[in-house]
């Protein structure tokens, strides 16, 4: 056969054999849905980040083969919710406590003709990973968990190696790690259950900073649960009985996300001689970033009531970065009905 010949056909035979390998389709939605979409309520491909820093506490993923959703958590505190695919009859994805074994941001299947595996996470050396891949609504895949493609990119880039994921499933784990909520139900350094800081009886609130002495710090106020509860590096550290007084006229809570800024307000914390409320401003998350940057006046903070005692050892924790979460939705695991909202969001540098 003539070179040009042969090498027109060398091309066209790597062309047959590469070509389709080449393609990584792009599943699911492109942006997250509204901080204030329930995880029932999406629908094949949908999901919500609400956006993080690596350097804001240990991360966790819950992943729910009964409701087919993956919940990960940072700092104890719910930041992103998606719809999944895991493993079909005949190769169904394994339950248990897994850490990620292997990143690879451009994975190929080596036992499925090449097939695209983006942003894979490896779960077991026998081939069971986190990764983008088809999301028909219902289990369809070979044992992995399959994510929206930018879903599996985010949670991609803001995770460890490390991280602890843990797969549930209805009558194989606790309620609480199925059906998961805003708060993390597990410890994030070695996925078991853990119980809720409880407030002791007949006390407003409980403090043990002691639990966690150093670390990120991240707070969820609950207007339906009247409570404030404060992580530490994961743990939680402290929980309390607040009021959070409504304006006259004023709409709906929702979800809103708060961070500590530079300097303080003027004077001190009524009741507390000495101590000075830092600056606080609104910061965006899905569906709600109108708002971000505006800073909060001294009577929009004092609607939030906590007790004085629970108070004054929080302050000194305030920090430039410190996130508070405010929802009307309720929280606890112990509680039903309501919403569960995406309840962090990616700060801006505090100024």
């Amino acid at each position: 056969m003539p070179m040009r010949p042969l090498l027109t056909a060398v091309v066209f035979c790597t062309l047959l054999i590469c070509g389709p390998a080449l393609a990584v389709p792009f599943w699911g939605a492109r942006q997250s849905s509204p901080a204030e979409t329930a995880p029932a309520d999406l629908k094949p491909g949908e999901w919500v980040w609400g956006g993080v820093s690596k350097g804001w506490g240990p991360m966790a993923v819950i992943v729910s083969l009964t409701e087919q959703r993956a919940y990960a958590y940072r700092n104890g505190i719910l930041i992103g919710v998606s719809t999944i695919s895991s493993g079909k009859p005949g190769h169904e994805t394994p339950t248990g406590v897994f850490t990620i074994l292997q990143k690879d941001k451009d994975h190929r299947s080596n036992l499925y003709n090449a097939a695209p595996m983006p942003y894979q996470q490896r779960l077991t050396w026998d081939g069971v990973a986190l990764h983008a891949g088809g999301l028909p609504g219902y289990p369809e895949s070979h044992g992995c968990v399959h994510l929206p493609s930018e879903f599996a990119r985010l949670l991609f880039d803001n995770s460890n190696m490390g991280m602890v994921v843990v797969v549930a499933q209805a009558g194989v784990d606790a309620d609480a790690v199925v059906h998961p909520r805003a708060l993390s139900p597990i410890d994030p350094t070695t996925g078991a259950q853990r119980a809720l800081l409880p407030l002791p009886n007949g006390q407003s609130f409980a403090w043990q900073p002691a639990l966690a002495p150093t670390g990120p710090i991240s707070m969820l106020v609950s207007s339906s649960d009247q409570q404030l509860v404060v992580y530490r590096n994961g743990v939680e550290i402290g929980r309390a009985q607040v009021a959070l007084r409504a304006q006259t006229g004023a709409a709906p809570l929702g979800t809103q996300a708060f961070i500590v800024g530079q300097g303080f307000l003027p004077g001190e914390v009524p009741g507390l001689p000495g101590q000075r409320m830092p600056n606080w401003m609104r910061i965006g998350i899905p569906g709600s970033s109108a708002a971000a940057g505006q800073p909060l006046d001294a009577d929009t903070i004092a609607r939030l009531q906590v007790p004085p005692a629970f108070l004054a050892g929080l302050l000194p924790l305030l920090t430039p970065g410190v996130v508070l979460v405010a929802t009307d939705q309720r929280i606890l695991p112990e509680t039903t009905g309501g919403k569960l909202q995406v309840l962090d969001s990616d700060p801006p540098e505090a100024p």
